[in-house]
């Protein structure tokens, strides 16, 4: 007669439970062991199942890399408090707050497999589905056209993305969070002088 389930019966993994069960193991050990130690052997030991499983979902090693970090990557909400100066700030703080030990250690993880593959950040955007997304502040500007608040005039993709742009340069030389009074000058100093809004003080 056979034995019924019990609680110590190991359960089969299949599907969105298994793949989700190894781009969690994936992560732990890029962050352990940066991309040198991103192997199929111990992503594979990790997750408690064995390579050939990897091999069939992710037959190249940048396969895997790419589907663990898409798990973990995920855009940020855009604010949407009526103002273009407070948007940008908000976001910014956002990004701040939940995006700059993440983006200082995939360059210290990945700095590897950039020299590995002679690839750059931007193709592993590419890679990642990011790059073809509407920029967040081509948005916060486009909203800001809408209501009057900018006027309506071309501007390069450069200024319109440059408070990004600027918050995770000093992220990456300072690697660390960026002082709130830096985000707040690089919005009012830099960016709103260049884009020329109608009323400088909205949404203050």
């Amino acid at each position: 007669m056979s034995k019924g389930p019990t609680e110590d019966t190991p359960t089969r993994r299949r599907g969105a439970a298994l793949e989700n069960a190894i781009t969690e193991a994936a992560w732990d050990v890029l962050v352990e062991q940066g991309y040198n130690g991103f192997t199929y052997e111990a992503v594979a030991a990790r997750a408690g199942t064995s390579k050939p499983v990897l091999y069939r979902r992710w037959p190249q090693r940048e396969d895997l890399l790419v589907a663990t970090l898409a798990r973990y990557w995920h855009p940020i909400d855009l604010p949407d408090t009526g103002g273009l100066r407070q948007d940008a700030l908000v976001f910014l703080r956002t990004v701040n707050a939940e995006r700059a030990r993440m983006l200082i250690l995939m360059r210290v993880w990945l700095a590897d497999y950039f020299r590995e593959t002679g690839t750059t950040f931007g193709d592993l955007r590419g890679r990642l589905g990011l790059a073809d997304r509407t920029r967040p502040f081509a948005t916060l500007v486009d909203r800001a056209v809408e209501r009057g608040e900018l006027a309506d005039v071309p501007r390069s993709e450069r200024v319109v993305n440059l408070p990004f742009d600027l918050v995770r340069h000093d992220m990456l030389m300072t690697m660390g969070a960026v002082p709130d009074e830096a985000i707040v000058e690089i919005v009012d100093t830099v960016w709103l002088p260049l884009l020329g809004p109608a009323h400088h003080g909205a949404g203050r």
